[in-house]
């Protein structure tokens, strides 16, 4: 069964998620564990979330949270039933981003974030937090993606009813500041492990090496 989910989120975009996830499903591959790695694109294309990406691609650009709590039940009884060991995943839960843009007050987030836990169990769950000041990881998101991503990120942010205050680089780092704040108060209400990772300095493999250490007792892995 699906004896443990690594959920690794982020403070922003640029604060090494996607490159984090390839790497500790790697090494977690090479353990003999059985590893269902979830990209982020994912989210459009697995059964699980079939439903997800139909009601937000129906036009409302948003997705109720019953829709979203059903769709991870489903996907991490599907992972059990296939034999997953660990499911490791970039971005997916607790969605706390997508439902800050779609409007939902803090209150409201807790209880879905809280369903979800609900759905999950008796999976073991550590949410990963890279956590990194905004400004500079929103610059090196801007360095890989190019100029015009500043404008695409900006202007997602200021399209949602959650976010619609955003109206430049400047204001979106506020915004991502405040997020931030709300996850780790959210989290902190789940009993899942949380891992607050600061980035700072660390290059992509300090940083793998760091998660490692936290999170191989938990495992029953070693570090390399």
């Amino acid at each position: 069964m699906a004896d443990h989910w690594i959920a690794v989120v982020g403070s922003s975009p640029g604060v090494g998620k996607t490159t984090l996830c390839g790497a500790l499903a790697e090494w977690l591959g090479r353990t003999g564990a059985v590893v269902d790695h979830f990209e982020e694109a994912d989210i459009l294309t697995r059964t699980a979330f079939r439903a997800v990406s139909e009601e937000f691609g129906g036009g409302t650009g948003s997705v109720r949270p019953g829709t979203l709590v059903a769709a991870t039940r489903s996907y991490v009884e599907q992972a059990r039933a296939d034999g997953v060991d660990v499911l490791v995943t970039d971005a997916l839960i607790p969605f706390i981003p997508s439902l800050v843009a779609w409007g939902h007050d803090e209150k409201a987030i807790a209880q879905v974030v809280q369903d979800v836990a609900d759905a999950v169990a008796p999976t073991q769950v550590s949410v990963v937090f890279l956590r990194d000041d905004p400004e500079t990881a929103l610059r090196r998101a801007i360095e890989r993606e190019g100029p015009q991503w500043a404008d695409w990120y900006v202007d997602k942010l200021r399209r949602s009813s959650g976010t619609s205050s955003v109206s430049d680089l400047r204001s979106a780092v506020d915004h991502l500041r405040r997020e931030s704040e709300l996850t780790l108060r959210v989290l902190a209400l789940t009993g899942w492990n949380v891992v607050v990772v600061e980035v700072g300095e660390r290059d992509a493999a300090q940083t793998e090496l760091h998660v490692r250490e936290r999170l191989q007792g938990r495992l029953g892995v070693g570090v390399r």
